[in-house]
């Protein structure tokens, strides 16, 4: 593995990014988690990303949400529709005192009934170490997320790498990629503690030939069949889901609910 090239560390009261580019080339992604995705407002064009040199682009950042505007943003105004109950707004997004807050609220501007928050990065990231310290919300009909996306809006298949925690049982944790929008691939560990509970570290090493997960920095997940290739965005996000019942069990209406995540990570893969 290469130095981590693009890391955020939600320390007390700040923010501190460093980042880079990935070496592969992609266009940019407008949709998210599970589904061909419909975004309402979302205005950004097609582009390729090239790594410029590491000089260019690593930063050392404090502050709060705007320090790290210019490598992520949050979701704000558009709903992805089909599974998703909720619009993405930026408001129910929130970095401060050492973590950043996702959260799933009602919604009273728009249908459908609810919001939900998501954090994206602006740059697309390929094969390398992605990972994050997150703690996901605990109630049925929501997920939690952490994964890797880019789709059909830019003119590129649907590849996605997903770390996914089902609010109706936080013992466990729910593992998936597509390539091409051909998914799937769902597997689900076991993880022996409760993640609502208390911060964890999650990841997932994604290489040519293989997505390897895992949990605390112990390896325990590997599949090596039909990998996705295409540079993704880094992506995190919450919401409540609607006619997945026998996926999620139905969302009971509670909020407000609420995921935070202490820092994201990736460390780009090493060439050949």
């Amino acid at each position: 593995m290469k130095k981590s090239i693009i890391s955020i560390m939600l320390i007390a009261g700040a923010v501190a990014l460093c980042g880079c580019s990935a070496n592969n080339s992609a266009s940019s992604a407008e949709e998210s988690s599970h589904t061909s995705m419909v975004e309402t407002s979302v205005s950004e064009t097609a582009q390729t990303a090239e790594a410029p040199a590491e000089s260019d682009v690593l930063a050392d950042l404090t502050g709060t949400y705007d320090d790290v505007s210019e490598k992520f943003e949050f979701s704000d105004g558009w709903s992805n529709g089909s599974m998703f109950n909720c619009t993405w707004r930026k408001s129910n997004g929130s970095i401060f005192d050492g973590s950043m807050k996702l959260t799933i609220d009602k919604d009273l501007l728009d249908k459908p009934p609810y919001s939900g928050a998501e954090f994206r990065s602006r740059d697309f990231y390929g094969y390398g170490m992605y990972e994050v310290v997150m703690k996901p919300i605990k109630n049925d009909g929501v997920v939690s997320s952490f994964f890797t996306y880019t789709g059909p809006s830019d003119s590129n298949p649907w590849d996605e790498i997903d770390i996914e925690f089902l609010g109706k049982d936080t013992t466990k944790v729910q593992f998936n990629y597509f390539t091409d929008s051909k998914g799937n691939h769902e597997f689900l560990y076991d993880l022996g503690f409760d993640a609502s509970e208390e911060f964890h570290t999650y990841g997932f090493d994604w290489q040519a030939d293989s997505i390897t997960w895992y949990v605390d920095g112990e390896a325990v997940y590997t599949a090596a069949e039909n990998i996705p290739s295409t540079p993704g965005k880094i992506m995190m996000n919450v919401w409540p889901g609607t006619g997945v019942d026998g996926w999620l069990n139905a969302f009971d209406g509670t909020v407000p609910l609420t995921a935070e995540y202490k820092s994201v990570d990736f460390t780009e893969a090493e060439e050949g």
